[in-house]
């Protein structure tokens, strides 16, 4: 529990950390997402993220703002086990909660070299976009894995 522990860094500290990380030269790379039930979709983009920089740093959002975008029903899982599930897995150097709909502040505070998004997002005006680009980075969009998302999956439970 120690090492998953020691990825979880607070939004408090996301800055210095940030600031330690480009002092000794690591490229930052950053996602964020909700992660509510981790699927092989979930696992290719954050590798394929990792790959991009010297280490990936997720945002995740809180349960609250989960439901504010997914609804009353959302998160199936609390913030804390789904914290827990991206630090166990090795493509992840750290986790940060944040409590907005969109990441602005935790991107502001760490300040990535590249911020990653999911393919579903390829063309969309992001809201992060300025963030990140007054910052130094880009963001760049990964493939999707089709067939999987966490709505299809919950969609094929509620069948069962």
């Amino acid at each position: 529990m120690r090492v998953l522990e020691e990825k979880h860094i607070s939004m408090k500290d996301a800055a210095a950390k940030a600031e330690s990380l480009r002092s000794l030269s690591k490229k930052i790379i950053t996602t964020n997402g909700c992660f509510d039930l981790l699927h092989v979709g979930h696992l290719n983009y954050l590798r394929e993220a990792r790959a991009m920089g010297d280490l990936l740093w997720v945002g995740l959002n809180a349960d609250a703002s989960v439901r504010a975008l997914k609804g009353p029903t959302r998160p199936l899982q609390s913030e804390t086990t789904r914290s827990l599930h991206l630090a166990a897995l090795e493509a992840v150097d750290f986790v940060t909660l944040f409590f907005e709909t969109t990441p602005e502040v935790f991107l502001e505070k760490v300040k990535p070299w590249i911020h990653v998004k999911g393919g579903d997002y390829q063309g969309r005006d992001l809201p992060e976009r300025s963030v990140v680009e007054r910052g130094g980075g880009s963001i760049r969009c990964v493939a999707f894995t089709e067939g999987f998302s966490t709505t299809s999956l919950i969609e094929r439970i509620k069948l069962l």
